[in-house]
């Protein structure tokens, strides 16, 4: 990077908000894959949308590319920067309007961290109905950017359901504002909800405008012993026949069970069984306790009494990634139809016994609406690098499987670098064709998170 680069960058973020120090590049040039070595040549902070757009002319008056950074908590590949690149951080951007109460809506910017923008919204009864395992780091901008899903979906819907207007800044150094806090606007093409889901790859999101929603009335929340996923997938079935409220519908593995016990010095409340369900329903019109108690698929569950206890049951769902980590798992996140769930697992283990026996396999994910997250733990005395080669061939023929069941490679992660590869599963020659298309009308020199999603 040249001199007069790191100048004009100064000189638009301010000379405090440039660094080429070399633990800033490892922390700020990746996420939590951590399968791609970082290798940017330089990390900025600005704190505005027309700084960000001052940034990104002089890097492309420089020829350099940008990788937009938030919170760091993606697991495709979607925020590393391994090729020279500059990493655009959007965590000083944290401005959060006031909360419109009557128009339910609130405009963010993109590095306002996800708990932050809930606990500013909850004084008014109000919440921005997307909710995440990571939510203490995961940014709104990133939020956007990877049209983050979580264990409301459910209920909610992704991340994309709840934007009314974006603020971005193109691959021309030009900030667009698509909308802003109209609930109905039928004006034309709608670019904000083109830029949701694109990682980064047409344009930066600086700030969004928020629809809100009230917040959940009470519930409660169960974990519950079944025999496998298929009781699982019964009981949600079972739930939905009697019209339960779901909030959320959870499934869980032992080996995912037993890792988070492990992790967190603490042994299960339930007795051990080959899978379990986290279930959070409005209360109302059933008493979960006793209709879970009649349910035949049921080997054994919990209620909680009180807020803490059910803050407790969803610990063994939310830290089931960080209790993985020290098995260094190779993830996928796949949907599928709901009711193809039990037949793709149990096809998805039968490949890993097959062609890895010995390997073990940990399944999680929002069943209720068919999202499993696949996580192939590293055996022990194998280096990454054979792991992942191993991993990546595995894939090849997992995704066939996902293929065969009607289903996406990508649920709520994204694509990032980490499935680049696999994009064409699922998808015709003319869907790629037409989002090449958009990628070049968008940054046709590909400026903008280069070789992420798809090649130009």
């Amino acid at each position: 990077m040249s001199d007069r680069l790191v100048a004009d960058l100064r000189a638009a973020v301010g000379a405090d908000a440039v660094s080429t120090d070399a633990s800033d590049l490892v922390h700020y040039g990746r996420d939590w894959t951590r399968a791609f070595a970082p290798d940017p040549c330089a990390v900025c902070w600005p704190r505005s949308a027309e700084a960000v757009a001052a940034v990104v002319r002089a890097c492309r008056a420089h020829g350099v590319a940008i990788v937009p950074s938030g919170g760091r908590t993606g697991l495709a590949g979607g925020a590393v920067a391994m090729r020279g690149e500059l990493v655009l951080s959007l965590e000083r951007m944290r401005a959060i309007d006031p909360v419109d109460v009557l128009n339910r809506s609130v405009r963010a910017e993109a590095g306002v961290v996800h708990q932050a923008l809930q606990d500013h919204c909850r004084p008014f009864g109000l919440w921005w109905p997307v909710d995440l395992a990571a939510k203490g780091s995961a940014t709104i901008g990133g939020n956007l950017a990877t049209n983050a899903g979580g264990v409301k979906v459910l209920r909610y819907g992704h991340a994309r359901r709840w934007v009314l207007g974006v603020e971005a800044v193109t691959a021309a150094g030009e900030v667009l504002r698509c909308g802003g806090a109209l609930h109905k606007d039928n004006s034309g093409y709608a670019l904000a909800q083109l830029l949701v889901g694109s990682e980064g790859t047409l344009a930066i999101v600086t700030a969004a405008t928020l629809s809100l929603v009230p917040l959940p009335p009470p519930c409660d929340v169960a974990l519950v012993a079944c025999r496998g996923l298929g009781d699982v997938l019964a009981l949600f079935a079972a739930a939905q026949r009697v019209g339960i409220a779901l909030q959320a519908f959870e499934y869980l593995s032992d080996l995912c069970l037993q890792a988070v016990a492990h992790h967190i010095g603490r042994a299960p409340p339930v007795v051990a069984a080959p899978a379990y369900a986290l279930v959070e329903a409005e209360r109302g019109g059933c008493d979960l306790a006793g209709w879970l108690a009649d349910q035949p698929t049921v080997c054994d569950g919990t209620v909680a009494a009180d807020p803490a206890q059910a803050a407790r049951l969803w610990q063994w769902r939310e830290r089931i990634t960080e209790s993985l980590q020290p098995r260094r798992p190779h993830k996928n996140d796949v949907a599928v139809p709901v009711s193809a769930l039990p037949a793709f697992a149990t096809a998805v283990e039968a490949l890993i016994d097959r062609t890895r026996p010995g390997w073990q396999v940990a399944l999680f994910g929002h069943v209720g609406d068919g999202n499993l997250h696949i996580n192939t733990l590293a055996p022990a005395g194998i280096d990454d690098a054979a792991f992942g080669a191993d991993c990546a061939a595995v894939d090849d023929a997992l995704y066939q499987i996902v293929a065969a069941h009607r289903g996406s490679i990508s649920a709520e992660h994204g694509i990032g670098l980490a499935k680049k590869r696999w994009l064409g599963v699922g998808r015709s020659d003319a869907d790629l064709a037409a989002l090449r298309a958009v990628k070049r009308a968008l940054d046709p020199t590909g400026l903008l998170n280069p070789g992420k999603i798809l090649d130009m």
